[in-house]
This record gives structure tokens, C-alpha cells and sequence, in this order.
């Protein structure tokens, strides 16, 4: 939660400063007044022509309008030495924070080549997961991929722009045929920065059942759950039969084949660290995961957020103060000197 006092937009984080107002208001106004009871005489500084300008002019007003804006002048100061926060750039400035460490661990087998999705079911998920990450600019994400054996395509990193380039070459059949969901996950927890103070998510997406690897899933799962490491599980292919390629003495054919996600696998796994699992049947549910994904991570980040310092905005009332106090000095200094 903020502390503080809310005035408008602002919160305030050390009014204590305020007290320092009235006495402020004090001190001019008593300046103000004692110079008008000594009757203190005015020596201009400026020559004849400027004085033919200024003679209709009532003397005492611009001293009363000098001591009005080194009033405002110096409350601007105090305002901005209270720790002033502009609570209308709190969704914009989320990043403030140090974001979090998000791992994707995508599956390249060759069922991913199914075309339950358009056009297939790797092309779907490397298109949204790019719009997944342009949504976490404050973020440090990596990817790993994997068949039957596992490997990190890209690092975490706040490149985003190499990220989605690495992601965008891969293909399936760059690695030993199979689905080693153990050994993909295992890497993705591997992968992971060691620094405690970051949250730390994984996103495992997998469209069949582990058949392959040198670690079991579950082992997997308890390393992420020791290193609290949060594993969103995504099960890949709708329901029923999917048109995926098979390889035939006669060349690669598309052939009707049994989607088989292991759903109480990938709900274990999420429910162990915390996360969830979702089912996704074609693009348009994929795109909603993935932003209900981001949605859920978002609010974990404002929670956090809000626990440290918040960033604050003190510039506008520099700036108002540097205006109003250098008006102030100049009505007096330049266009009158009084002198007793």
C-alpha cells in the first residue's frame, strides 16, 4: 500500500516538510509589512525613460507581488522535497521495479507441426509468444527448446529484439526426435538467474506426453519449487485427432494421429510451484493464455512494486519553483532596490 497524502493526482510521501509553509507565509508577510511601516524610501535603477514608464505605477504592488512569488517559489520547493508521486504514471512506470525473469520452454517436436493451429502448432506459438514478450519491456526472458533432448536458444536477456529473432528460427527437427518435458524443464530451471530477490516464471508449453530425457518431470518440478521458480504449464492441440506429418518410406505425409497432452503431468507440475495450467485448441485460445499469463504476472508486479520505494516525481515543482522564485527575485532585484 502507499502512505502518504493524496492531494489530486499527487501523493505526498513526507508532508512533514509542509510545516515549513506557514512559517514561510510568516516570514515574507512580516518582510512585507515591516518595510511598509519604516516607510522605506525607493531607489530606482533603471534610467529616465524607464522611469516615465513606471511613474503611474504603484510601487508597493510589485513588492507585494515579488513577496507573492517567492511565496509560491519557495511552497513549490517544499512540495517537491516531500516526496511527491504522480499517481496517474503508476500503470506506465512498472517497471521502476526489477521486473521479473521469465523462461520460455517451448516444445519443437515434430507434432508441433500439426495443423490444428494456423499453420501449424510451433508457427502459432512462436507468433503470440513475440506479442507475449513485446508486453514485458521490463522484463528479462530467455528460451529454451527441446525435443527428445533440451538446449538454451537464447539466454535471459532484455534484448527483446535478439530474443524474437532467436525465436524466430526455430524449427522443429533441430534436435534428437522425442519429447523430453523433464529435460526441458530441468534446463529452464538451470537457465535461471540465482539472484533470490527476482521473481523467477517459467512457461512450459508441450503438446504430448515425456517419453524422453535424462531427468523425470517431477524431479524437474521440485528443483523449480526448491528455487521458487513458478512454472505455468500450457498443454498444446485440441481435442480429439490433429492432422500431424509422419515420415514414410514415401516421403513426410500428413496423417491423421491422436492428440495425446499428459494434462494430469502438466497440472501437477504447475500446481507444485504455484502456477497453472491452461489448455489451449487453437490460435485464438493460445492468444488468451498467454494474456491471461501477463494479466497474472502484471498484478504480482504492482504487489511487489508497491512494497518498495515507489518512483517519484518531484521535476514539476522544480520547475514551478524555479519560475515563480526567479520572477520573484527579478521584480525586486531588477525593476526596483530598496535601500534604507
Amino acid at each position: 500500500m502507499l502512505s502518504g497524502i493524496q492531494i489530486g493526482n499527487y501523493i505526498f510521501h513526507s508532508p512533514i516538510w509542509w510545516m515549513a509553509i506557514p512559517i514561510l507565509a510568516y516570514l515574507l508577510v512580516y518582510r512585507y509589512t515591516k518595510r511598509e511601516k519604516r516607510n522605506i524610501p525607493f531607489t530606482f535603477t533603471r534610467n529616465r525613460s524607464d522611469l516615465k514608464q513606471l511613474e503611474n505605477r504603484n510601487i508597493p504592488y510589485f513588492l507585494k507581488l515579488g513577496s507573492i512569488f517567492l511565496f509560491l517559489g519557495s511552497t513549490a520547493l517544499i512540495l517537491a522535497l516531500s516526496k511527491p508521486q504522480d499517481l496517474s504514471h503508476v500503470d506506465s512506470e512498472l517497471n521502476y521495479g526489477e521486473g521479473i525473469n521469465i523462461m520460455i520452454s517451448l516444445d519443437i517436436s515434430g507434432s508441433m507441426l500439426a495443423t490444428d493451429f494456423q499453420p501449424n502448432r510451433l508457427e502459432a506459438a512462436k507468433e503470440l509468444g513475440n506479442a507475449f514478450i513485446d508486453q514485458r519491456t521490463s522484463d528479462r526472458i530467455g528460451l529454451v527448446v527441446y525435443e527428445g533432448e533440451a538446449y538454451t536458444a537464447c539466454p535471459l536477456t532484455r534484448n527483446h529484439d535478439y530474443l524474437k529473432q532467436q525465436l524466430k528460427e526455430v524449427q522443429s527437427g533441430w534436435l534428437e526426435p522425442g519429447t523430453a518435458i523433464g529435460t526441458g524443464l530441468g534446463t529452464a530451471v538451470a537457465r535461471m538467474n540465482e539472484d533470490p530477490t527476482v521473481s523467477k516464471v517459467i512457461i512450459l508449453l508441450s503438446d504430448g506426453e515425456n517419453n524422453k530425457g535424462t531427468i523425470e518431470p517431477i524431479e524437474a518440478a521440485e528443483l523449480a519449487q526448491k528455487k521458487n521458480i513458478k512454472v505455468y504449464t500450457i498443454g498444446v492441440g485440441k481435442e480429439g485427432y490433429a492432422a500431424m506429418p509422419v515420415n514414410t518410406p514415401f516421403g513426410t505425409v500428413m496423417q491423421n494421429t491422436k492428440v495425446s497432452i499428459d494434462e494430469k503431468l502438466l497440472t501437477q507440475i504447475a500446481q507444485m510451484t504455484g502456477g497453472k495450467y491452461f489448455r489451449a485448441t487453437d490460435n485464438a485460445s493460445l492468444e488468451g493464455i498467454y494474456r491471461k499469463i501477463n494479466q497474472l504476472e502484471t498484478s504480482q508486479i504492482i504487489e511487489d512494486a508497491f512494497e518498495k520505494t515507489p518512483p517519484l516525481h518531484p521535476v514539476p515543482f522544480l520547475i514551478i519553483a524555479f519560475i515563480a522564485l526567479s520572477l520573484g527575485i527579478i521584480i525586486e532585484q531588477k525593476i526596483l532596490s530598496v535601500h534604507a
